[in-house]
């Protein structure tokens, strides 16, 4: 069970208002007592009203309404996902304003994960494809040939003639599905393992088995 729904699953059962020891409480979630500790610990640091000690047990001294920015943790995985690709877009207006709404939607969150930042966008893959995904984002509308130059994982590069088809990120990591001339195939590419690219102005027709659909229709059977 990821921190973040743990942490939110004890808030919901010391809201009955009784005392809970935290055997009891480790037991119900599937954890060691020891985490128990930590968490409790980590609520009263955020200042949520719960008082106790370790042998005796944890009570909810005061009501608390849960207001509805408190999340589980798909719910938070989905709204982050969304945040960041407008955060990491290239409309700067709407950049600002998610980051700001990020901020926001942190501050009332029990507590983030350890070792994480619910609302980070800092990471290495993703800034490294910043530059990048304006150009590509055109390309894709105008429907443009690329040019580029990929190293892949095993740290060769190649060049490619593509049409690009469509973005997505995977967690933390941009894609860009398209259409491979070199391989006369589908292909998915890391937008931070591009280290090349150059805009065509060459438009690429629309062709049967060679459209976006068809790559969704291709991942659909390997999956």
């Amino acid at each position: 069970m990821r921190r973040t729904d743990r942490l939110f699953d004890l808030i919901q059962i010391l809201r009955d208002g009784r005392l809970h020891r935290a055997s009891e409480m480790a037991d119900r979630l599937g954890v060691s007592v020891r985490t128990i500790w930590r968490d409790m610990a980590t609520l009263m640091a955020s200042g949520m009203p719960v008082e106790g000690e370790r042998g005796v047990g944890y009570i909810l001294r005061a009501p608390i309404t849960l207001p509805p920015m408190i999340l589980s943790g798909d719910e938070i995985e989905a709204l982050r996902a969304g945040v960041r690709l407008v955060a990491e877009g290239a409309d700067p207006a709407l950049a600002r304003a998610a980051r700001s709404l990020a901020a926001k939607i942190a501050s009332v969150t029990p507590a983030p994960p350890e070792g994480d930042d619910l609302f980070d966008f800092t990471g290495q893959e993703a800034g490294r494809a910043a530059a990048l995904l304006p150009a590509i984002r055109a390309a894709v509308g105008q429907r443009e040939r690329l040019t580029i130059s990929y190293i892949d994982p095993e740290g060769r590069e190649s060049h490619r003639d593509i049409r690009p088809l469509a973005l997505d990120m995977d967690g933390r990591v941009w894609t860009l599905a398209a259409w491979c001339e070199l391989r006369s195939g589908f292909r998915s590419f890391r937008i931070d393992r591009i280290v090349a690219m150059t805009p065509t102005d060459e438009a690429f027709p629309r062709e049967p088995g060679r459209e976006l659909a068809d790559y969704r229709a291709e991942m659909a059977r390997g999956a």
